[in-house]
C-alpha cells in the first residue's frame, strides 16, 4: 500500500518571549499532532523583522514534515498550535510568539481565502531560504531550486543563533 502521506516544509518563526523556547514548543506539538510525522529541524537563526521593521529580532527555522492532512486540515492544526502558545494576529507582520508558515506540500498548489500553496512570499524571504537550504537545498519549488534562490537574494542581518541578541 502506497505512503498516503506528503511531504512537506514549514518555515518558524518568533520574536517574543522565549523565542527558542516557543519554537521547541511548536516542534514538539507539530510531533503530537495526529496525521503530521515530524522530520529534520533547522538550526535557529537570529534574522532581522521583515514588512514590519519597527519590531524586535526574530528567532527563524525551518523543518521538514509529512503530513496525512489535507491542507486546509493542516494550516487548521498549525494555527491552533500558534493560538495555544499565544499567536495573536492583530498586526500584519507585527510581532508574534509564534508564526507556522506552511511554505509548500509537495504536489500542492492551491490559492483560496485561507491558504496559498506554495507560499506566495518564500522566495523573497531569506529568514525562510536560509533555514530551508540547510535542511533541504535541492529542494525545487515552481521550478526555483532553493540553494539557486538563495544565492540570489540578500542575507545581510540573518545570523546563526549563537550570536543573535536578546529580543
Amino acid at each position: 500500500m502506497a505512503d498516503p502521506s506528503r511531504r512537506g516544509w514549514l518555515g518558524l518563526g518568533s520574536n517574543l518571549g522565549d523565542r527558542a523556547g516557543l519554537i521547541a514548543e511548536a516542534v514538539r506539538l507539530l510531533r503530537a499532532t495526529p496525521g503530521i510525522d515530524v522530520g529534520e529541524l533547522s538550526r535557529l537563526y537570529c534574522t532581522p523583522p521583515w514588512g514590519d521593521a519597527d519590531q524586535g529580532e526574530f528567532l527563524n527555522a525551518a523543518l521538514a514534515i509529512r503530513s496525512r492532512l489535507d491542507p486546509h486540515a493542516f494550516l487548521d492544526a498549525t494555527q491552533a498550535i500558534e493560538r495555544q502558545l499565544g499567536r495573536m494576529r492583530s498586526r500584519r507582520w507585527g510581532p508574534r510568539a509564534i508564526d507556522i508558515d506552511i511554505l509548500h506540500l509537495e504536489g500542492v498548489e492551491l490559492a483560496d481565502e485561507r491558504l496559498a500553496l506554495p507560499h506566495p512570499l518564500w522566495r523573497e524571504r531569506a529568514f525562510v531560504l536560509v533555514p530551508l537550504a540547510e535542511i533541504e537545498p535541492d529542494l525545487v519549488i515552481g521550478g526555483i531550486r532553493i540553494s539557486d534562490r538563495l544565492a540570489e537574494i540578500d542575507v545581510t542581518g540573518i545570523q546563526a543563533v549563537e550570536s543573535c541578541p536578546k529580543p
